[in-house]
């Protein structure tokens, strides 16, 4: 289907729900809230269009003008307006495509942040700690709350694994192309030469579901129970307060022991387990959607290396859309939109290409 023909099904569909609204009677409250939503929805769209119809129209009637007018002042001041139309037209034409693009319905949903050291040893552990860091002064710069679900640490302050909690308006939006894996390369403080090590640290951002989005039956869940151990658990492994559930249909394991309370334990691990459920689902119809359009920022592979941190030559280079900064420091400290921005106008402008 055309563009255009998407335009006048819009119109036509304005006009019918106005019609329905303004001269009959709807069977029931519901289809009345309904019929009401969607004349919202569309209200700001059609305002658009018209504006469009509203140009075109003008700038044709000032072209004829120019072809039958004799005044040298009138044509002076057509051709000023013809401009400023030109000028008009393409700016409200890309709004109208950004109005057609698809949303994504997980666009509002909080997110849970899972972060783990990879490859490089301790170096790789105290990089995923600043990677933590740069996330949640991110999350404070935008003011979300940032939450620790649970976290395993090492002894120089790095960490082995860290699942966090980040919520508030359109956290998914702004997260959702940082999944994968996140490269560095610097001379690790325990460096006496002075040498530059690569090492890496894996990023998982999953859609927090809710139990509409995801039905996890009873049925499907092992649920064991242990005593903490470890430095989150040292003053609550008295009692079997830990608690591992596994999903045997797909067979993920979550396992939560930070609270002193095996029913938060029990309610962090089944948060986290829904998250990774739906995050799961929507990389499968991701990646059918990528089958038939290539429409994807990278390919939302987990194992995919995404991002790389130079810091002796201070510079990001994200590999998805040959982007490099000079501001590595401001990035760490959380100041992220440098990178976000470009990869969501990235994304927009290739859903805008599949419309043409």
């Amino acid at each position: 289907m055309t563009v255009q023909k998407k335009l006048d099904n819009i119109l036509d569909r304005y006009s019918i729900i106005n019609k329905k609204l303004s001269e009959e009677s709807p069977k029931n409250s519901e289809e009345l809230i309904n019929l009401n939503k969607e004349f919202a929805k569309l209200q700001p769209l059609v305002a658009m269009i018209n504006e469009q119809k509203k140009l075109n129209k003008e700038l044709l009637g000032l072209q004829e003008l120019l072809d039958n007018e004799k005044d040298r002042a009138i044509l002076d001041e057509a051709e000023k307006e013809i401009i400023s139309i030109k000028e008009k037209i393409p700016i409200l034409e890309n709004n109208i495509f950004r109005m057609l693009l698809p949303k994504d319905s997980a666009d509002e949903k909080n997110v849970i942040l899972e972060i783990r050291a990879g490859t490089g040893g301790d170096e790789a552990s105290l990089f995923g700690a600043d990677v933590m860091r740069m996330y949640q002064r991110y999350s404070e710069l935008k003011n979300w709350k940032f939450e620790i679900m649970s976290i395993s640490e090492t002894g120089l302050k790095g960490i082995k694994e860290v699942i966090c909690s980040i919520s508030g308006k359109g956290v998914y939006a702004r997260l959702k192309f940082e999944s994968g894996v996140h490269r560095v390369q610097r001379v690790p403080k325990t460096e006496s030469s002075g040498r530059v090590h690569t090492s890496a640290a894996t990023v998982a951002v999953l859609p927090e579901a809710e139990e509409i989005d995801i039905k996890i039956e009873e049925k499907d869940l092992r649920i064991d129970v242990f005593r903490s151990s470890g430095p989150g658990g040292q003053s609550v492994n008295t009692t079997d307060s830990a608690v591992r559930i596994t999903h045997i249909p797909s067979g993920v394991v979550v396992s939560q022991q930070d609270e002193k309370s095996q029913h938060k334990n029990k309610a962090k691990a089944l948060k986290i387990l829904r998250a990774r459920l739906f995050d799961r689902e929507i990389q499968l119809k991701s990646q059918e959607r990528a089958r038939n359009r290539k429409d994807q920022v990278g390919s939302g592979d987990r194992s995919e290396r995404i991002r790389t941190y130079n810091f002796p030559q201070g510079r990001v280079s994200d590999h998805r859309i040959n982007l490099s900064l000079n501001n590595i420091e401001e990035i760490m400290l959380g100041n992220l939109d440098s990178i976000i921005e470009p990869l969501l106008t990235d994304d927009e402008t290739k859903k805008l290409s599949s419309l043409n």
